[in-house]
Parts: C-alpha cells; sequence; structure tokens
C-alpha cells in the first residue's frame, strides 16, 4: 500500500479521489434506472415480468414470482445444519441489540387538564431487497429483517432476483426464514424496487424499502424516495483503522483487507502516528494479497482507494478521521476508549486489538447496514426507528386552550393568516 505523509493537502486530495465512489454521478445510468423505474409504473407486472427475462433469463409470471413454502424450507434442509446454527445464534444476538432500541409511546398530563404525547406506531409494509449470485450475503438479510420485527412490522416482503432456472439462492432464502420473513418474491434489479414502491398485480405497495445493491438498485431507491421511505443510498464498503506503536501490523493489515475484497471500488485507510507501524502493515498487506482468493479485486481495491497516512500526532490522525467519516473505523491505540471521545463521525466503532471489523458484519448484534461516503456526519446505522413513525398527540382543555388564545390568535395575525385566529376566537367570542 502506498504510504503519504498525512497534512491538510493530502487529506484532501484522498478525499476528493473517494468522491468518485458516489453514486450522484452516473448520469447515463441514472437515465436508464428513471425508465425501468416509470415502465413499472405505468404497466406493473407485464414490465416487471419483461425486465426479468432480459437481464436473469427467467421466464417471470404471476404463477412463479412468489417464493414457496416448499423453496424455502428446501432452503434451509440443503445448507449445512452448523451454518444454520450460526445464522440462528447472530440472529438472536442482532434481536437482543436491537431490542434495546424499541421506544415506547409517552403521554403527559398537565394540572390544566391539557395533554401532550407521542405515539410510536410501526410502517405496515416493509421491503427488504437482497442481492443475488455472487453477492448474495445472508448477513444482510438477518440486518435488514430483524430490527422491522422488533418493532412491529406486521408485513415484512423481500424481493431477490432469480437466476435462470428459477432458483433463488439458498443461503438468502434460509436467513430470511430464520430472521422471520413474510413473503419472498423472485426479482431483482431497479425494477424489484419500482415494484416494491408503486405495487403491481402481483407484488405488495411497501411503506420502507431497505437493502443493499449494485448502482442501478442504488439510483433506483434514490428515484423513488418520498413514495416511499428508503434506508440510504448505499456506497462502496469502507475502512479506517487508526493505530498507534502499539498495535499488531499483521492484524491491522488482515482488517483493512477485510473490506478492500468487497469489491473494486471499497476504500481502506490507515491512519497511524508511527512509521514502523505504516511500514509493517504495508508488507503484511502484500503478503496476505499473495495468497487470497480475491486479490485481483484487492489489488484494485487497494490501488485507487486504499491508502496508509502517517500522521504527526494523536490529534492530528483524530482531526482526519472526523473529516472522512469512515463507515467502519477501528481504533486500536494504548488507549482506544479516550480516543472513541473524541470522535464525532463514523458509521460504527471498533475499540481495541480483539473488536476486528467482520465481528461487527456478522455476530456481535449492531446493524452492519451503515452509512457511507461521509454521510456517517449526519446519517445513522439501520435501526429499529428506521421502521417506525412518530405520531403527536395533543388534548387541550377549554382551560388551557382559554389561557393560550390571544398568543395564538396574535402568532396567527402576524403571520397573515387571520383563518388560523379566528378558529380560536370564535370558541371564546
Amino acid at each position: 500500500m502506498r504510504t503519504i505523509l498525512l497534512n491538510d493537502k493530502t487529506r484532501q486530495e484522498f478525499q476528493e479521489t473517494l468522491k468518485k465512489r458516489n453514486a450522484v454521478g452516473y448520469q447515463d445510468v441514472e437515465k436508464t434506472v428513471a425508465g425501468i423505474v416509470s415502465d413499472v409504473r405505468e404497466r406493473g407486472d407485464a414490465a416487471l415480468f419483461e425486465y426479468t427475462q432480459k437481464f436473469d433469463r427467467f421466464s417471470l409470471s404471476s404463477g412463479n414470482i412468489r417464493v414457496t413454502d416448499a423453496e424455502r424450507r428446501a432452503a434451509l434442509d440443503s445448507l449445512d445444519p452448523e451454518f444454520i446454527e450460526t445464522m440462528k445464534k447472530s440472529a438472536a444476538n442482532i434481536r437482543a441489540f436491537h431490542e434495546k432500541q424499541r421506544r415506547e409511546s409517552w403521554f403527559e398530563t398537565k394540572p390544566d387538564g391539557s395533554i401532550l404525547g407521542q405515539r410510536i406506531t410501526p410502517v405496515d409494509v416493509s421491503g427488504v431487497y437482497v442481492p443475488g449470485g455472487k453477492a448474495a450475503y445472508p448477513s444482510s438479510v438477518l440486518m435488514n429483517i430483524i430490527p422491522a420485527k422488533v418493532a412491529g412490522v406486521p408485513r415484512i416482503v423481500m424481493c431477490t432476483p432469480p437466476g435462470p432456472d428459477g432458483s433463488v439462492n439458498a443461503g438468502t432464502l434460509a436467513a430470511a426464514e430464520i430472521a422471520g420473513v413474510d413473503e419472498v418474491y423472485k426479482v431483482g434489479g431497479a425494477q424489484a424496487i419500482a415494484a416494491m414502491a408503486f405495487g403491481t398485480e402481483s407484488m405488495p405497495k411497501v411503506d420502507k424499502i431497505t437493502g443493499p445493491g449494485n448502482i442501478y438498485v442504488a439510483l433506483a431507491k434514490k428515484a423513488v424516495f418520498g413514495y416511499v421511505s428508503i434506508d440510504s443510498i448505499a456506497g462502496p464498503s469502507e475502512i479506517l483503522v487508526l493505530a498507534d506503536e502499539t498495535a499488531n501490523a499483521r492484524h491491522v493489515a488482515a482488517d483493512l483487507l477485510s473490506q478492500a475484497e468487497h469489491d473494486e471500488m471499497a476504500s481502506a485507510i490507515l491512519i497511524t502516528t508511527s512509521q514502523e507501524i505504516a511500514d509493517q502493515v504495508s508488507r503484511e498487506v502484500d503478503g496476505f494479497v499473495a495468497v487470497l482468493e480475491r486479490a485481483e479485486i484487492i489489488r484494485k481495491s487497494l490501488d485507487n482507494y486504499g491508502v496508509i497516512f502517517v500522521a504527526q500526532n494523536l490529534d492530528d490522525m483524530i482531526d482526519a478521521a472526523n473529516e472522512i467519516a469512515s463507515e467502519h473505523m477501528e481504533i486500536i491505540t494504548r488507549d482506544p476508549w479516550s480516543v472513541m471521545t473524541k470522535i464525532r463521525h463514523a458509521g460504527a466503532i471498533f475499540l481495541g486489538p480483539w473488536s476486528s471489523e467482520p465481528l461487527g458484519d456478522y455476530f456481535a448484534g449492531p446493524n452492519h447496514i451503515l452509512p457511507t461516503n461521509r454521510t456517517a456526519r449526519f446519517f445513522s446505522p439501520l435501526s429499529v426507528d428506521d421502521f417506525i413513525k412518530k405520531t403527536s398527540v395533543i388534548c387541550y382543555s377549554e382551560e388551557a386552550l382559554r389561557r393560550d388564545s390571544e398568543d395564538i390568535e396574535r402568532f396567527a395575525e402576524k403571520e397573515g393568516l387571520t383563518a388560523h385566529a379566528n378558529s380560536i376566537h370564535v370558541r371564546f367570542h
């Protein structure tokens, strides 16, 4: 990996490089996606079936679009029982963590008889998109469905692309069964997002769409936002490791590569206060890449979006980390908790030498659907909050309204909204 001295100029130059991975700059793809979304909205099933034949080479129909109970059971039976047990353990950890996020409705009664409160209700229908083929990740199925179940969503539907023979990835189906999905449909790509957003003759309209996908899926989610809610427009995976001289260079190198292997646009960054650690990590990375299966992908990722920054001191390292606002951040320093208190922007933080990033991907419990492309500055990980709505409740007594009536009328009149003022006035005059 290339090693660069950290300063304002080098940091800003690298951040400009990272911006190239943003989903916003794909005008040609955006036009294609807009056409697909519009077509599915207008023609429903007919368009959905045509796109599935074109892109997935499967003859989709109203009779085979929904995965049957038999197919779901067969997926569970086809997998290694030990893997099934592993997924169940992971699901239990994810459920336990997200149950801590549950909110309750609340109401406050005042002495004058007025009641103010907030009512919490889940969305009616949640839609989950799951990629197919080589990009099928059962862990993401668990991460998307379980928070919705904990939130109390009564109907959860999942879309995932079929193979040419109409089959769906067994790991995806098994994870969906374990998580508690209600319906699974054999539809992929931008057409699946459009179908969930607007509904078709064979597929229900949903209120919320979550889940990862390629650039077509990401831009389709962007296109339907407003008709439905979405989790985010996800970008390529990224990891930032903060390390001092106490870090184990071999472990740091392995953790960087755990994200670089996702795809050619993934980003892996090390910021260290130790030139020795920087040199050691670079050598360890070369050693790992020589033997890892996805070496070609890793090399392209590191060549374009991988870097080792050597910082003058801990404060410079922390400042750069807050500017980068990485999806995953590992802190492997002498006092990681102290460093963590100064981090303001990160999707997920992993503290200490034994908190390797894949722990969060698969098993610890916190959600691995995280903000990317610096959106950790204003977005949060997927959570139970994404599947609930907050409704304000207001109940005033006559005494309370009489007390406030003049102020309300005055406010309305100052804004030129006399009908607002009159609505209050007629109750007492």
